[in-house]
């Protein structure tokens, strides 16, 4: 069914970045610190007299993004003041960028860029006091990069999955840790509808107060739901330009106040700090000679190299140290792709899960797992013993081999070790070989289950079967 309004969807995101100092002081810029107003000084906090320095790695760090995104990296920028009071902004004023942006242009998930700018955090509000507020200005000045899109997206979906391969591209390129939770990654989602698919409303409501991909998801489509019900009674006019907030617990928005435009922030260059050009300073193309693999690059090579699932490639684009392992596994099973394609099926099940559940459990070594494949690839121990040896490997310091000695988890493979038992079940059995032999092919099952209780599990299923079927030929 095709909706009646036509949504759309730009999006803004706050990113803080991982510099040893602040963006225009040489105060620690420590997420994790917990004693409020530690890390300051009389630059960050607006004393009279005090000078702004620009942080050359925060610089870095967005120049890197634009790169990644393959972006226009502007040749001139600079810092402007952006002015507004309110009091987790010591100056009374941002210094954040307006016309000059570092970034232009580019794309990431199929989602055009519009610009990423570099600007200073504010201050953390605390409004948890009843009839007062304290602020901790240890965030204060904390280099803030501000990605913005192109307003293309028109379902909530690609709110999330763009939102998901920005964090990613961050952590890849090791400008910030973009934790959500701890609010180093800030989405803000601007919606409207229309009725024209061809003219997009230029009303459109900002959303913020947001900690994850999964509530901007959520938050957009309240609104969408709001919006919608205004247009069928014919009270659009009631949609306003406006901020609004979301409650979590509510799962609905709140308007918070009318949105400003750009002009009410009196943009204007400043005044103490020099304007850059960046060919003077940076060497873009050593820069882009230094990116990491992207992810949509390793995806594409895990797919040619390795022929594993989907899923299974996303596990390991979305961690670093498990992709590590997997690639040091495949280069020990010397590249052959069946044998990889089993390790990655353990890994991402069994491994995975043994790491999520076994209290003190920790990733094998590459030698040990890749040993264990191995053994699962010659018959020595069954698939339920591959697994069982894992589980020990993951809180031990023992070889796959010595394990499955102590736990008497080798196979036996040997057709001479197995062929007595298996005449002497299968004789042993008339009724169940006559069925057999008058078409009953679940009888198989029942002799390979003899055998297997009779061995306690060890004999090799597939050996087992072959030496079953040459008896009962005869």
């Amino acid at each position: 069914m095709t909706p009646k309004y036509t949504l759309t969807v730009g999006l803004e995101i706050h990113v803080e970045l991982k510099t040893s100092t602040k963006m225009f002081c040489n105060c620690k810029n420590d997420p994790e610190e917990k004693t409020p107003n530690r890390n300051i000084c009389p630059v960050c906090m607006a004393h009279p007299g005090t000078l702004p320095v620009i942080n050359k790695q925060a610089v870095e760090n967005v120049i890197m993004v634009g790169l990644a995104l393959d972006s226009k990296i502007a040749d001139f920028t600079e810092f402007d003041r952006k002015n507004y009071f309110y009091p987790d902004i010591p100056k009374g004023y941002q210094i954040s960028q307006y016309k000059y942006p570092i970034v232009s242009g580019g794309s990431l998930a199929g989602v055009a860029i519009t610009r990423v700018h570099l600007e200073e955090d504010t201050a953390t509000s605390k409004h948890d006091r009843g009839e007062y507020s304290l602020i901790d200005f240890n965030r204060a000045g904390v280099p803030l990069m501000e990605l913005v899109t192109e307003p293309v997206i028109h379902d909530t979906e690609s709110i999330v999955r763009f939102g998901k391969e920005l964090q990613l591209l961050l952590r890849y390129l090791g400008v910030s840790d973009a934790d959500m939770e701890k609010g180093q990654m800030r989405v803000e989602v601007n919606v409207s509808i229309s009725p024209d698919p061809t003219k997009p409303s230029k009303t459109y409501v900002e959303l913020k107060n947001i900690n994850s991909f999964q509530s901007a998801k959520r938050a957009a489509e309240y609104e969408i739901e709001r919006m919608t019900e205004l247009w069928d009674a014919g009270r659009q006019d009631e949609i306003v330009k406006e901020t609004r907030g979301w409650d979590e617990t509510k799962q609905k928005t709140f308007s918070q106040r009318r949105k400003e435009d750009s002009h009410d922030y009196r943009y204007f260059p400043d005044p103490d700090l020099p304007k850059l050009k960046l060919s003077e300073v940076f060497d873009l193309a050593a820069l882009r000679s230094e990116l990491p693999e992207l992810p949509e690059a390793k995806r594409a090579r895990y797919a040619k190299e390795f022929g594993i699932k989907v899923e299974d490639i996303e596990i390991y684009v979305g961690n670093l140290v498990l992709s590590k392992f997997f690639e040091a596994v495949a280069a020990l099973l010397q590249n052959n792709q069946e044998k990889i394609k089993i390790a990655s099926n353990y890994i991402t099940s069994d491994l995975v899960g043994y790491l999520k559940n076994t209290p003190n459990a920790r990733i094998p070594t590459p030698q040990g797992f890749a040993k264990l494949i191995e053994m699962g690839s010659q018959g020595l121990v069954s698939s339920r013993g591959v697994k069982d040896i894992l589980g020990e490997m993951v809180i031990s310091d023992d070889t796959p081999m010595n394990i499955a000695k102590k736990k008497g988890l080798l196979q036996i493979s040997n057709e001479d070790d197995l062929r007595g038992l298996v005449q002497r079940i299968v004789l042993g059995n008339e009724k169940v070989v006559a069925e057999y032999k008058a078409g009953k092919e679940s009888a198989m099952q029942f002799f390979v289950g003899q055998v297997m209780r009779e061995t306690k599990g060890a004999a090799n299923p597939a050996v087992t079967q072959k030496l079953i079927r040459d008896i009962l030929a005869k």
